[in-house]
């Protein structure tokens, strides 16, 4: 018997993206973990009158590629699920927590895999109405550690929320901060220092990923400086990226390092012109969100966390930059040390949320 949960879910993603006669839906289906989801949105889409297609995008073809393709197939947009992003109305991702399997991939090959999928994502940015779901898995829970009942839970407090009060009190912080020309993150590690102004700022409830909860905005392209450390153990694309450290000078990444995982960094910020500056910078907004992952879809949406995004920008903001990547990295600031100032004002003061972001 399908979890209530995941009809509640499709009747959410359908409502907050307008779904009714003649909708075309594209849905794309990365492991058999995402089932109930994906049954319970096209029952979903059928009952309302549209159209949903289904793209079995499972991410283990990603990994015989990388480990067996052709340069030029490796560096090859998918055609189908491009065309799905160019035909499709409304585009929904579910995607498993899927646990990597076997020795790292080889790091060019696989930053070559991530620019071809940029394409495909920048299609889903410029031509559908999109949300993505990150879907625990038992695999993942074993992973890091914790019961995969605390993920499932969180996955859902964050997913089935009351959007609009949310929306209400994070537009009215949205707000707040377009005043604002500064934002500075601190930590025994990091000192970053990035100007926001006379950019936008965007509350993120409930429409374009699950579980959601943030705030956004582009940063000044040309003007980021310092340093920033990520502690940890997190996974992009597959791979473990183990204790990052990058430094920006002029909105640029100058230098990188990490104790695993630094030739990856390298070769996705050499991704294209727009890979080494900020797209974007991101707090953490919902409290039903509290463990940390590893999963940057998930761990972005924690209260009292920030991340950047290195690469594609927002335009809604009035970012400018442009770029096939958009890689979120999360800062945790639930640490003594941990501080998120804005025009030397704390939204973030020993580790907790205070002001407008506490509330």
């Amino acid at each position: 018997m399908t979890d209530p949960r995941w009809l509640r879910l499709a009747e959410q993603l359908c409502t907050a993206h307008g779904v009714g006669a003649g909708t075309r839906v594209s849905v794309f289906r990365t492991d058999a973990s995402t089932e109930p989801g994906v049954r319970a949105l096209v029952a979903e889409v059928y009952r309302r009158g549209g159209l949903p297609q289904v793209v079995d995008a499972d991410e283990r073809y990603d990994r015989a590629a990388v480990a067996l393709a052709a340069e030029e197939v490796l560096a090859t947009p998918a055609p189908i699920e491009l065309w799905a992003m160019e035909w499709a109305d409304v585009h929904v991702s579910f995607r498993g927590m899927v646990v990597p399997e076997g020795e790292p991939a080889d790091e060019r090959r696989l930053a070559a895999q991530r620019r071809a999928k940029g394409v495909v994502s920048t299609a889903r940015w410029q031509h559908t109405s999109w949300a993505l779901v990150r879907v625990p898995t038992p695999e993942w829970a074993a992973l890091i550690g914790v019961p995969y009942e605390t993920l499932l839970a969180e996955f859902f407090d964050g997913a089935l929320s009351d959007w609009p009060a949310l929306r209400t009190r994070w537009d009215a912080l949205c707000r707040d901060l377009e005043r604002a020309a500064e934002v500075r993150i601190l930590s025994d590690d990091t000192d970053l220092t990035l100007s926001v102004a006379g950019r936008r700022w965007v509350s993120f409830a409930g429409e374009a990923n699950l579980p959601d909860g943030e705030i956004a905005t582009a940063p000044v392209e040309t003007d980021v400086t310092g340093h920033i450390a990520f502690p940890g153990t997190f996974w992009f694309a597959g791979a473990e990226i183990r204790d990052l450290r990058l430094a920006f000078e002029g909105g640029r990444v100058v230098e990188v390092a990490a104790a695993r995982g630094a030739g990856l960094a390298e070769c996705l910020l050499d991704t294209d012109a727009g890979a080494r500056r900020v797209g974007e910078l991101g707090i953490g907004t919902h409290p039903a969100v509290r463990t940390l992952t590893g999963d940057l879809l998930i761990d972005e949406k924690i209260l009292g966390t920030v991340h950047i995004a290195l690469g594609r920008a927002y335009p809604q903001c009035g970012g400018v930059n442009e770029s096939s990547l958009h890689w979120d990295i999360v800062k945790d600031l639930r640490v003594p040390s941990g501080r998120l100032l804005v025009d030397g004002d704390p939204l973030i003061d020993a580790g907790r949320p205070v002001g407008a972001l506490g509330a």
